[in-house]
């Protein structure tokens, strides 16, 4: 019987993947953003109504607070008020800035309802819902009767997001929400065979944007932020195994593990 592959063996080889081949794959399978929303929202029954659930690693949780308080900068720029030159109102406190939680909560997985609310231990975040279960930073346009989607930090949204519907099947990578409904064997490496390698392979998950045309350029755009996040996801992966320590939550306390140790709801350390 064949020994699973080690985390450190599985990021070599999302390491080595080809960007070419990765945009082949997407090119084959087709893929355009309809901007339906359907990836940034909750789904199912109203009464039973599951929230939207995305990863997101530490430093992706900075650059999105970094990006909305500037976004929050500029509207403050924007509206007339006294600045510093940098868009921030120089009446406002000096710490101002967008708080852990806005940006990301625990990931709900491994975690039970007590008294005091959730509690327990889980690994990793996922982007912060709103009271309906939608992403936070997910926005609604109507348009002649039409509702279009948005996302309102499209330009630093997480790698998960920006390579929706797509992932690459690696251990100790994640498979975003949505069933996979389609999948495109990447041609085997050369040493694959002398391995014992499985050849790589592109998922393509629920979505209605799937079998549009896309560019050439468009798919190798994508195929370069799937490469990244299939590195990023094992690196955070092996991080999270190396500082990992059981912690002992009490009633309605809640640990999150992730690549730079436990960490409380707010984002600080179990330590501090």
């Amino acid at each position: 019987m064949s020994q699973s592959p080690t985390l450190e063996e599985e990021l070599e080889r999302a390491r080595d993947l080809s960007v070419s081949d990765l945009a082949d794959a997407i090119e084959s399978i087709g893929f355009e953003c309809t901007r339906c929303g359907a990836c940034c929202t909750g789904h199912g029954p109203e009464a039973d109504r599951e929230p939207h659930t995305a990863t997101v690693f530490p430093d992706e949780v900075r650059e999105l607070q970094a990006a909305t308080a500037d976004h929050a900068g500029d509207e403050t720029g924007d509206a007339g008020d006294e600045t510093d030159g940098a868009g921030r109102d120089e009446d406002a406190p000096a710490d101002a800035s967008t708080e852990w939680r806005d940006v990301a909560r625990p990931m709900p997985y491994g975690l039970t309802d007590g008294d005091d609310g959730p509690e327990g231990e889980t690994f990793e975040w996922a982007l912060q819902t709103d009271a309906c279960g939608d992403c936070v930073f997910y926005e609604e346009t109507e348009t002649d009767g039409e509702t279009t989607g948005a996302c309102s930090v499209h330009a630093d949204r997480p790698l998960i997001c920006e390579t929706y519907p797509f992932s690459v099947a690696l251990d100790g990578t994640s498979q975003p929400m949505g069933e996979a409904v389609d999948s495109v064997t990447l041609p085997a490496r050369g040493d694959a065979d002398e391995a014992g390698d499985a050849a790589e392979t592109v998922r393509a998950h629920e979505c209605e944007g799937l079998g549009r045309d896309i560019s050439r350029a468009d798919a190798e755009e994508l195929a370069a932020a799937l490469k990244e996040r299939a590195v990023r996801e094992l690196t955070e992966a092996v991080g999270v195994r190396d500082t990992y320590e059981p912690a002992r939550p009490g009633p309605g306390e809640v640990v999150v593990h992730d690549s730079e140790g436990a960490k409380r709801p707010d984002g600080t350390s179990v330590d501090d």
